[in-house]
């Protein structure tokens, strides 16, 4: 039996809390198209999807995300089912996933009002020298967009989310 590599797992959780404190699923991201709600709505789809991938089943990254009435349960539905998947042993491609989910933990926290500082930046260095290594400007397509400059405070966090394309 396998386990889920523990910096991911610690974000996972760390997400959970961050989306349980949420007060307003309609306050703006960094990320134009998705309010608070919508971005929550689509972590839970990247969980899922990164799921059946490692279970060999076909993905749809570009399906369209449902809305959740309780976001809070469906992150934590999908989070354990991104932990049974390492549990059973499949492969998986951990820095990939943590790149996306630091990236969308920075959102979620610009949205909301708060810090990353309490977030464990092995997870955001880990995700940012994955990122920085595969997202080539070529490959940016709509999702990304161009690198900007972090602030000179930035945290691992800020970093990556400056690669992304994201200002704060």
């Amino acid at each position: 039996m396998t386990t889920i590599d523990a910096t991911l797992d610690g974000l996972l959780h760390d997400l959970q809390r961050m989306i349980g404190a949420v007060d307003d699923w309609h306050a703006a991201t960094p990320c134009a198209e998705w309010d608070a709600g919508a971005l929550v709505d689509h972590l839970v789809v990247d969980l899922r999807n990164f799921a059946a991938g490692m279970r060999g089943e076909e993905v749809d990254w570009a399906a369209a995300t449902a809305t959740n009435d309780d976001r809070a349960a469906a992150f934590a539905e999908a989070a354990d089912d991104l932990r049974a998947a390492y549990a059973d042993g499949l492969d998986a491609q951990v820095d990939w996933q943590l790149g996306e989910l630091a990236t969308h933990a920075w959102d979620l926290a610009a949205a909301t009002g708060t810090s990353t500082s309490d977030l464990d930046p092995a997870a955001a260095e880990r995700g940012l020298a994955f990122v920085s290594a595969n997202l080539t400007d070529e490959r940016r397509g709509s999702a990304f967009a161009p690198a900007v400059e972090p602030a000179a405070d930035a945290d691992a966090y800020g970093r990556l989310a400056a690669f992304a394309g994201r200002s704060a």
